[in-house]
């Protein structure tokens, strides 16, 4: 029996051990599932008195489906005053008690249940309460109690916070605010209003299209804190601190319209002067552009109108640019008329694009086809097609009574020229140029503009050759004739001048060179003729040595071979001589 209790009392033990060991992991478990809250938005803002607003109310569940939601949030009743509920766009499918307020006690309570499977996000909209301003001051909104039950079957209560808002409300200007205010500072001691720049909206009267505004701000030394708010009312007292002061702040997204910065600044004397920065942001397009291309009776009209009808709601619109057939790109202002006209025209087929801005350069585009017609082409009754140069150029043609005739002439490769006619009352026209036309081949052609600017297609181009007179043409002629023969001339008694000079320079070198041979002649002749002298004496003595004295075989031959050779050599002497004398002959 004991040891049978000892063995229980060791398995409660152990069961208590397990127990314990188990409670914190459950507990860290319910605290890393727990993720979800109850908020307002917007969390800050600044309203005048007798103005009415609206604030959503929203959970966040981003970890975990959630399937009810219920909260009591407390407002000075003072300050606000409730107008309204709207459960419009709420995620509550079925409440459990209706959103109810009450500007007595100062309260909105609201219970609901959301069906599986649920809802997981991080703005789920659960009511919208409409207020209404009542008088100046700070107006908190918090929560007194709230719940986020999970869609786990047990009701898990998983809300881990309940946000809060906190209002200013402001007694209206009498009149229109300044660009850029200040409120006095009523301590003496305290800081000056700053001065307040921004470098994305850095004038107050412009719109631009940055939602995210960024403004800086000098501190004077002592400084310690700063108050800051964003409003859409022109002077309201800043709210929130900054403490160290900060001197630079980069607003998130905003939406669209007026607004105001403003900055407090705080010394050990208390807080400062204030400075309301005004800016404006407008980055949606006009909310709509149409155009309607006007009906003419006539087809031919060069101007043609358009009916514009713009609007926008935020920064309004402010011009238009319109730009025709690809070419320059034009601004127009509308005088109220909402009608635009073209410029004057040519026929043919025209793409207008028409562009409406708004305050903030955000357009919208609109464009149009349309066509002009063309005149009825001139006609060219009578022109010459070869002219001299003493003569007229006289061209006749119809075409519209009392309208323009433009005649257009290019002489060869160069940029046509335009010289203008007058048709009578009967349509008929004659040009005659006031200047003679320099001598050239012609390409003429005409067209019609009458007293609206409209204009005819061209006519077929015709050839006009324009040529010199006869007497020019002979003078012409003799100088282009005397211009190639006196240099043909010239060139001939160069040229025999060149060939004298060369035969008396050869005749002179021949001269020479004979003169040289000559005397190369008679010193060879009187050398060899020494020589043969001596060639002769030296054989007559070499007869008379082989003679007498006894010479070998070998001995023999060689002066044998040596006499040969110096007849050979006088001859070939003698012969090169006269190949010399005949060369030089």
């Amino acid at each position: 029996m004991v040891f049978g209790h000892k063995i229980i009392m060791e398995k409660q033990k152990t069961k208590l051990i397990k127990i314990l060991i188990l409670l914190p992991c459950l507990w860290l478990i319910g605290q890393i599932t727990v993720a979800a809250n109850l908020y307002p938005y917007p969390a800050t803002g600044s309203y005048t008195t007798g103005q009415s607003f609206s604030v959503a109310i929203y959970v966040s569940s981003a970890d975990q489906e959630l399937n009810a939601a219920s909260g009591i949030i407390s407002f000075p009743k003072d300050k606000l005053e409730v107008t309204s509920l709207s459960k419009n766009g709420s995620i509550i499918s079925l409440w459990a008690q209706e959103p109810q307020f009450s500007n007595t006690a100062g309260s909105i309570n609201f219970e609901g249940i959301i069906l599986n499977p649920g809802y997981q996000g991080t703005a789920g909209k659960i009511l919208t309460i409409n207020f209404k301003a009542k008088v100046s001051g700070e107006a908190p909104l918090t929560f007194i109690s709230g719940s986020i039950l999970a869609n786990d079957g047990q009701g898990t209560n998983i809300l881990s916070s309940l946000g809060s808002a906190l209002y200013a409300i402001e007694v209206p200007l009498s009149g229109p605010a300044a660009e850029q205010g200040e409120s006095k500072a009523v301590i003496v001691g305290t800081p000056p209003a700053p001065l307040v720049t921004s470098v994305t909206h850095p004038y107050s009267d412009s719109w631009y299209k940055s939602t995210e505004p960024e403004f800086s701000w000098n501190l004077p030394t002592g400084t310690e804190s700063v108050h800051l708010l964003v409003s859409k009312s022109p002077q309201v007292t800043p709210i929130v601190a900054y403490t160290p002061a900060i001197n630079y702040k980069k607003l998130d997204s905003l939406d669209n319209g007026i607004w105001y910065f403003h900055v407090q600044l705080k010394n050990q004397n208390g807080w400062g002067g204030v400075t309301h920065f005004r800016f404006q942001i407008d980055n949606q397009s006009p909310d709509y552009f149409n155009i309607e291309l006007q009906p003419e009776d006539d087809t031919t009209e060069p101007v043609r109108s358009f009916n514009f009808s713009a609007h926008d709601a935020i920064s309004g619109i402010q011009s238009y640019e319109i730009q025709i057939d690809g070419g320059e790109t034009l601004t127009w202002d509308d005088d109220g008329s909402h009608l635009y006209k073209t410029p004057i025209l040519p026929p043919g087929h025209h793409t207008a694009v028409f562009k409406a801005l708004d305050g903030a350069e955000n357009f919208l585009v609109q464009t149009a086809e349309f066509v002009i017609d063309p005149l009825a082409t001139p006609v060219i009754n009578e022109y010459p097609k070869i002219l001299s140069s003493d003569e007229p150029l006289i061209i006749k043609g119809q075409s519209y009574p009392d309208s323009e005739i433009i005649i257009w002439l290019q002489r060869e490769a160069a940029e046509p020229q335009s010289f203008r006619a007058e048709t009578d009352e009967n349509g008929s026209f004659v040009f005659l140029p006031d200047e003679k036309l320099r001598n050239g081949i012609y390409t003429m052609w005409a067209e019609t503009v009458d007293q609206r600017g409209a204009k005819s297609l061209p006519t077929e181009k015709y050839t006009i050759l324009i040529q010199p007179t006869m007497f020019w043409q002979i003078g012409n002629w003799t100088i282009s004739f005397l211009s190639i023969i006196i240099p043909l001339i010239a060139l001939i008694f160069f040229l025999v001048a060149l060939v004298w000079r060369i035969w008396r320079q050869l005749n002179n070198l021949r001269t020479r060179v004979k003169k040289e041979a000559n005397e190369v002649h008679k010193t060879f002749h009187k050398e060899i003729t020494t020589l043969k002298r001596l060639a002769q004496k030296n054989t007559k003595l070499m007869g008379k040595f082989l003679t007498k004295e006894k010479l070998t075989k070998k001995e023999k031959e060689t002066l044998h071979k040596l006499k040969e050779d110096m007849e050979q050599a006088i001859k070939k002497v003698d012969k090169e001589i006269e190949d010399v004398n005949r060369q030089v002959e």
